[in-house]
């Protein structure tokens, strides 16, 4: 699972990254997403992988102190990317005139780098709740459970639920591999209008 994470969520930024087409402040935004899936994902599962083979369960105090902020600072990102994307629509839908006046490079740049810096309560209270609880009211299989659930599961979804399923997305894959050349907007719109 964990290979599969990094593999598609490197797929969605190499696919953005080499369409010109994708160069749009939404995917720009799904970009930032997927590169702060792959951190997320890396900073519990190479040591839970290596435990499993050693099966050692030993980390140092300061090893976990820095898992847990990586953790919490990614996790944080991803849900604020999510915020961020959400306003990207909601400008969209709501004032397509003024779209690109409102969502500009600067702007973009700006939501993002807030997204960098900002806690989200929700996320941080979940994962210091697993971390943190005492071993007597959980147990440590459901605790195994839960953080599996949101540090693998969640991010090798997201390529699938935010990009997969978009039609540009699956045209600049297909071009990525070399299954279809590129083509710009206004040949696409001239052989709809033929």
């Amino acid at each position: 699972m964990y290979l599969i994470t990094v593999f598609g969520n490197l797929l969605i930024i190499l696919a953005i990254r080499t369409d010109p087409n994708l160069h749009t402040p939404m995917y720009f935004f799904l970009a930032n997403m997927s590169f702060v899936d792959i951190c997320f994902t890396s900073t519990t599962v190479p040591k839970m992988l290596v435990n499993i083979r050693t099966q050692s369960k030993v980390i140092t105090y300061a090893g976990c102190i820095t898992q847990i902020y990586f953790l919490i600072l990614f996790g944080v990102l991803d849900t604020f990317l999510l915020s961020v994307m959400a306003y990207d629509r909601f400008v969209a839908i709501c004032h397509p005139l003024h779209y690109t006046i409102i969502m500009n490079p600067r702007l973009c740049g700006l939501l993002v780098l807030v997204s960098w810096i900002t806690v989200v309560s929700l996320f941080y209270c979940t994962m210091l709740g697993v971390y943190l609880s005492s071993a007597a009211t959980q147990s440590s299989r459901s605790s195994a459970t839960a953080s599996v659930m949101y540090t693998v599961v969640t991010p090798m979804l997201n390529p699938f639920i935010y990009s997969l399923r978009n039609k540009d997305m699956k045209r600049a894959l297909k071009a990525f591999f070399g299954k279809e050349t590129l083509t710009w907007p206004i040949v696409i719109r001239l052989k709809k209008c033929l």
